[in-house]
C-alpha cells in the first residue's frame, strides 16, 4: 500500500514499566495523570479520526471525545467538525449500541466489520453508526484506504493491544506515542501493549516498502510522574505533530 493513499497513523498507548495496559482485575488501572490526559486531548484535536478495537469499546467504554471546548472551537474555525470521527473494527459485530462510543457526540461513527457479520452488525448498530464491510477477516489495509477516501488524513489509534499488534505487523504505523507509568503489574493474565505476531525484522520490507524496522526515538518528555517516548516508525513521521 502506498503511504500516499492511507492516513498518517499514530499509535497512542500508556503502559506499565513491564509493558502492561491494565491489570487482571475488574477495576481500571490508572496509567496516566491529568497533565498527560490534556496532552492526549491536544493530539486528538489534531486528528481526523480516532480508532479503537471492539474489545476496548466493550471493556473500557471510552467516550473518545476532545474534552477542551477551546480545542473544539479551534477545529471548527479550521473548517473541521468539532470532534474527530470515531472508528472501531470488529469481527463479529457484538457491540452494545448504548456504549459511550455510539451515544456521545453527534459526529460520525464508523464500524468496520468482517464480511460475514455485516448484516448482523447493521441490524444491531445501523441506527447509531455506519457499518462497513471490512473484508473477511477485517483487512486493515482496506480500512485505511476507505478512511482515506472519507477524508481522514491523520488517524489516532488508541488500542488495545491486539489492534496495536495488527498495525505494527502490517507496517501501517508511522508514529508511536508511548507513555510509561511508574508501576509494575507483574501478572501474565493482564493485557500487554503488543502480543505475538510476525513482526518484521531489519532486513524485511513492510507494506509501504520501508526496509528498516528499528524505531527512532524522536522525543523524551517527563509529564509529572510518567514519561512520554515518541518513536518514528516510518519516514512519514511528523516531528511537530503535537504542539
Amino acid at each position: 500500500m502506498s503511504p500516499d493513499t492511507r492516513p498518517y497513523v499514530l499509535l497512542s498507548c500508556s503502559m506499565s514499566i513491564d509493558g502492561y495496559l491494565d491489570d487482571a482485575t475488574n477495576k481500571r488501572l490508572l496509567l496516566s495523570n491529568e497533565a498527560d490526559f490534556d496532552r492526549v486531548d491536544s493530539v486528538r484535536a489534531q486528528c481526523d479520526a480516532i480508532l479503537v478495537g471492539a474489545r476496548t469499546v466493550r471493556q473500557d467504554n471510552p467516550r473518545l471525545l476532545v474534552r477542551s471546548p477551546a480545542r473544539c472551537d479551534e477545529r471548527v474555525a479550521r473548517g473541521l467538525p468539532a470532534q474527530p470521527m470515531k472508528v472501531t473494527v470488529t469481527s463479529g459485530g457484538d457491540l452494545d449500541p448504548t456504549a459511550n462510543f455510539f451515544v456521545t457526540g453527534d459526529h460520525d461513527k464508523l464500524v468496520y466489520c468482517a464480511s460475514g457479520a455485516v448484516d448482523k452488525a447493521s441490524e444491531r448498530l445501523g441506527h447509531v453508526a455506519t457499518v462497513i464491510d471490512g473484508g473477511e477477516p477485517v483487512d486493515l489495509g482496506l480500512v485505511m484506504t476507505d478512511l482515506y477516501g472519507r477524508g481522514v488524513r491523520r488517524l489516532m489509534v488508541e488500542g488495545g493491544g491486539m489492534l496495536h499488534t495488527q498495525f505494527l505487523t502490517a507496517g501501517l504505523a508511522d508514529e508511536l506515542d508511548l507513555v510509561v507509568a511508574p508501576l509494575f503489574v507483574g501478572d501474565s493474565r493482564a493485557p500487554r501493549f503488543v502480543g505475538d505476531g510476525p513482526l518484521l525484522h531489519d532486513d524485511d520490507a513492510d507494506r509501504d516498502g520501508n526496509t528498516s524496522r528499528r524505531a527512532i526515538l524522536a522525543e523524551v518528555q517527563q509529564i509529572g510522574d510518567v514519561v512520554l517516548l515518541r518513536y518514528a516508525l516510518s519516514d512519514r513521521f511528523e516531528k511537530r505533530f503535537a504542539e
